[in-house]
């Protein structure tokens, strides 16, 4: 298997390695007890560079060791505005406290340490100790378990435990590769590399090692938690299910494997199952807040508005500071904040430590209270703020996707298209839903998931998936192998390409000879997708530029869509699309169908006669009411589709005109009425 972190082209520069060697330095002499020494070096370091968080962060241990609590926490604090997610700056703040007999403090501080980081053993040792001596005999328990485990693992496998969750990911890898050409069969080191493959989003990978995990070790409750995790992630839910009911049968009455059986009940529709389930563990979980975010998941997905509201509102009073839960409420689009709300909102806000992804949720959440109050600068502020600190989490380059965009154009040429003419899958099962998030596919799902003889599905990530096979494992600056890699593949090959998106697929479907996948980055690939299936329907669902790319900016998605979080990428992007798109319909004239969102707001009956006109379908009135059509949406948009449609979304954009210069500019004549 290739190595994971190929994506990853260093650690760093120079002056970052020289800093880091000499945190090592400081770190060395720590270990041999020279604590004036590894002073001495720190301060320098700090002196040079004020925003060397480690260096604040050892610097803090000195002091501690000096008995100089407060300076020790100035340096700890200083750490975390610097790298707020920093797990062992946290267990380093449960040291200073427990050491002055602050129990609630520590307690505090551990909690957080374990959170961050899972891999701290410390911080899991002194919980459960602060734990018992407080009575608090169930989280004790569970803490000495964690101590336990870690306690059991050899030490490089703790240190790539600790280094994972400090997104060290390169490192990670590395020494975990190293640990398992020596012990090939460890189950724990392959969860670990499973668990780094599955952050570096290489999942076909993860599954086949913990898969492999299991059948060295069945009884690896760990790992088929994890397994079950990584089979969610690839929508494989039927065998994810079969995957909790086992998990739930080894640990019966465990919050993890009932929280497990839960999440995957849903996935399959079975919704009642699931909230009772959940309801259950409310009773009895310690800190109930996910169970509540879950809870409001599942009422959403089914079109339980208040129900979902109030389980969301749930977990933000049961911690303050999961701004999840405040995105999660500013994301049912239909929920006003209160005052309160946003009062409790900015307060967070204003607390040092708060960890980034809590942080730019909460800037979103408040970005959509402000703009319904109509208090678009401050909206705007906020909505700036979460997609900066959203953006300094990725690696997108629009240069790399225009690379992309024009690679498909070079190669699918109307010459190479006839070439495949008639080479892939004959079904015509397939309806895709292509184009930018936010632009109307789930509207026009809705609309044709109310027809008796197309079942709406997800967004899919089967074409993805098939890319990323067909492309391989490759060094960032590397030439991807795909879209060329194709004209080497045979008619047979091509053909079982189709069927294996179509019997991968097929678990999503119910009887209707028709289903949608409404991916919407699936436009990159409908080369691809014409070629193994080439009688499949393509709808590209197109929005004003400046309400459909400023409607993505607002936008907190779950994941990917790494495009939306600057306005000039977002103006990049819209383009790169409408011209690939135009490349696209010179190469199969008349195949793709272009569905205005504006258009279906000024005449739904007009346009939805023109979509099934396409599909070759007969008209059925059901698909005007699509509003009441019960089925699970799990889009951003799923408390919007339940409604008639409505104007106001078509010009919100312009609100907020006058900071949209970026974008504007991005988008050049697109841009233009």
């Amino acid at each position: 298997m290739p190595p994971l972190g190929l994506i990853f082209m260093s650690d760093r520069h120079s002056s970052h390695q020289e800093i880091q060697a000499r945190i090592q330095e400081a770190e060395a002499c720590l270990k041999n007890q020279e604590a004036h020494r590894a002073e001495a070096i720190l301060d320098e370091l700090i002196a040079n560079d004020a925003k060397a968080f480690r260096a604040h962060y050892y610097k803090a241990v000195c002091r501690r060791l000096h008995k100089d609590h407060g300076s020790a926490l100035e340096h700890l604090h200083l750490a975390l505005a610097l790298q707020p997610d920093y797990g062992r700056a946290w267990q380093e703040i449960g040291h200073n406290h427990r050491d002055q007999d602050h129990t609630k403090e520590s307690i505090e501080a551990y909690r957080r340490a374990v959170e961050l980081n899972p891999g701290l053993l410390a911080a899991w040792r002194s919980l459960a100790s602060l734990y018992q001596a407080d009575g608090r005999s169930d989280e004790a328990a569970m803490a000495e378990a964690n101590a336990h485990r870690l306690e059991r693992l050899p030490k490089a496998l703790q240190a790539v435990t600790s280094l994972m969750h400090e997104k060290r990911l390169f490192k990670a890898e590395h020494l975990c590769r190293q640990f398992l050409k020596k012990k090939p069969s460890d189950v724990e080191g392959m969860r670990l590399l499973a668990a780094i493959g599955i952050e570096l989003n290489v999942l076909d990978d993860a599954e086949f090692l913990l898969e492999s995990a299991l059948e060295f070790e069945p009884n690896f409750d760990l790992g088929r938690l994890d397994y079950i995790k990584v089979l969610h992630k690839r929508q494989k839910y039927q065998k994810a299910f079969d995957q909790a009911t086992e998990l739930r049968r080894r640990l019966p009455n465990n919050v993890a494997s009932e929280m497990a059986y839960a999440t995957e009940a849903a996935a399959i529709g079975r919704y009642d199952e699931a909230l009772t389930v959940l309801e259950s563990l409310i009773k009895v979980a310690p800190h109930p807040e996910q169970i509540y975010m879950q809870q409001g998941h599942a009422f959403k997905t089914t079109g339980q508005e208040n129900q979902a509201i109030e389980a969301y509102q749930h977990a933000a009073r049961s911690r303050p500071s999961l701004g999840d839960a405040w995105w999660s409420l500013a994301n049912m689009k239909t929920h006003r904040f209160s005052d309160g709300d946003i009062s409790r909102m900015e307060n967070e806000l204003g607390i040092q430590a708060l960890n980034p992804t809590d942080r730019y949720h909460m800037h979103f959440a408040l970005g959509k209270a402000y703009e319904d109050q109509q208090a678009f600068e401050e909206a705007f502020a906020h909505y700036a703020k979460g997609n900066a600190l959203k953006k300094s989490e990725l690696r997108y380059s629009a240069d790399r996707m225009q690379a992309d965009f024009d690679r498909q154009k070079d190669f699918f040429t109307p010459e190479r298209v006839h070439l495949f003419n008639g080479l892939g899958h004959p079904a015509p099962d397939p309806i895709f839903i292509v184009g930018l998030p936010r632009a109307g596919s789930t509207l026009i799902e809705q609309i044709l998931a109310s027809h008796s003889q197309i079942d709406g599905t997800l967004e899919l990530p089967n074409i993805l998936a098939m890319v990323h096979r067909l492309n391989g494992r490759q060094l960032v600056q590397d030439t991807p192998n795909y879209p060329h890699v194709l004209a080497d593949l045979s008619k047979d090959q091509l053909q079982a390409l189709g069927q294996q998106y179509l019997d991968e697929t097929k678990i999503h479907r119910a009887s209707a000879p028709y289903f949608t996948d409404k991916m919407p980055n699936n436009f990159r690939h409908i080369g691809l997708i014409k070629t193994i299936l080439p009688d499949a329907r393509i709808i590209d669902a197109r929005r004003h530029p400046m309400a459909c790319c400023f409607s993505g900016f607002k936008q907190l998605f779950a994941e990917g869509q790494e495009f939306s979080y600057g306005l000039e990428d977002l103006g990049r992007y819209y383009g790169g699309y409408v011209d690939l798109m135009d490349h696209w319909h010179q190469c199969y004239p008349g195949e793709i169908l272009q569905v205005d969102y504006e258009a279906v707001v000024d005449d739904l009956e007009g346009e939805v006669k023109r979509l099934l006109d396409y599909l070759q379908l007969p008209f059925e009135p059901e698909c005007i009411s699509y509003y009441q059509t019960h089925r699970s949406v799990r889009t951003a948009s799923a408390q919007q589709v339940r409604q008639p449609i409505y104007r106001s979304g078509v010009e919100q954009w312009k609100q907020f005109e006058t900071w949209l210069g970026p974008l504007k500019a991005a988008l050049g004549q697109l841009a233009e009425p």
